[in-house]
Order: C-alpha cells, then structure tokens, then sequence
C-alpha cells in the first residue's frame, strides 16, 4: 500500500476491523518511513452494472458518487461514517442482485431513498429535495406530511 503522505510502499498494519456484514476489512496502517497513520478499506470486487442516466446516456457505476450524495444528505446528521458506508455496501448489494447488465440512476436513487428514510428523516428530505426535484415550499410540505404518522397529516397541507 503506498503511503498517500511520502508515497513509500513500506508501511505496517496496525489494526483490522471486518465491518458488521463481513464484506469490507478496515485497516490501520503505520508508514515506515514518515510514521504518519492512515486507513484502508478492503472489498471484494464486483462486476458493477452500467447506470443509464435520465437522459439515455449510459456510464460505468462510482462508488464515490453514490457515496457522495449519501455523505451531502447526512451532513451534520448523527449518522457516522462507517454507518453510512454500510448503507452503501447494502446499496451495492441491491444493484448486484438485480442480475442485470445496466440499472437506471433511478432505480438506485430509489434504493437510497428506502434507505434514508428508514435510517434519517432529515436526510431523507434532503435527499429527495434534489432527487426529485423539488421546485417550491409545496413540494417538501407534501414531502414532508407523508413522514408524519396518518392520525397528524390532515394538519398540513
């Protein structure tokens, strides 16, 4: 592993963590030349699927970018890092078990949207508010009257 800090190769484990569903291993790692520490995430790797965009394009899956939006909607939120990296391992899982070659943006966005909502209501909101593409105040209260529970929602309209 090189170090991102003096770029050596020489560096030493210091700590292995498996995460809880067992897919990724997080490492601790000491580099032997400048000392400084540093973590590594490993993940088997899979044969991803294409994402069709809205607009027909087709483009290779990122992690990062599903990361991305994940760590936008969860920001300032009580939800740590590694909780949310684990919504992205079950995340990747749904898309690999579609056994297909391409998945729409919008399927995976779908994805995320069951997730945050079970998981962060105002990441939720978040996420949706660019997701679909909220265009005024009317459209986070309607939103927003569906995460109320049934006997509270007749007061917002």
């Amino acid at each position: 592993m090189r170090c991102p800090f003096c770029h050596s190769l020489e560096d030493k484990v210091i700590d292995s963590r498996m995460s809880k569903d067992g897919l990724v291993v997080r490492r601790r790692r000491e580099c032997l030349s400048c000392g400084k520490r540093y973590t590594t995430h490993e993940r088997i790797e899979e044969s991803m699927p294409m994402v069709i965009k809205k607009d027909g394009r087709r483009e290779p899956y990122l992690r990062e970018k599903l990361l991305s939006g994940i760590r936008k909607a969860f920001e300032k939120r009580p939800v740590s890092v590694e909780e949310q990296e684990d919504m992205v391992n079950q995340i990747e899982r749904m898309i690999v078990s579609l056994g297909e070659p391409e998945v729409s943006s919008q399927q995976i966005g779908e994805f995320v949207i069951a997730m945050l909502r079970d998981t962060d209501e105002v990441a939720y909101v978040r996420f949706a508010s660019v997701y679909r593409q909220f265009k005024d105040v009317t459209d986070f209260l309607r939103e927003l009257r569906e995460l109320l529970p049934p006997e509270l929602r007749h007061h917002v309209k």
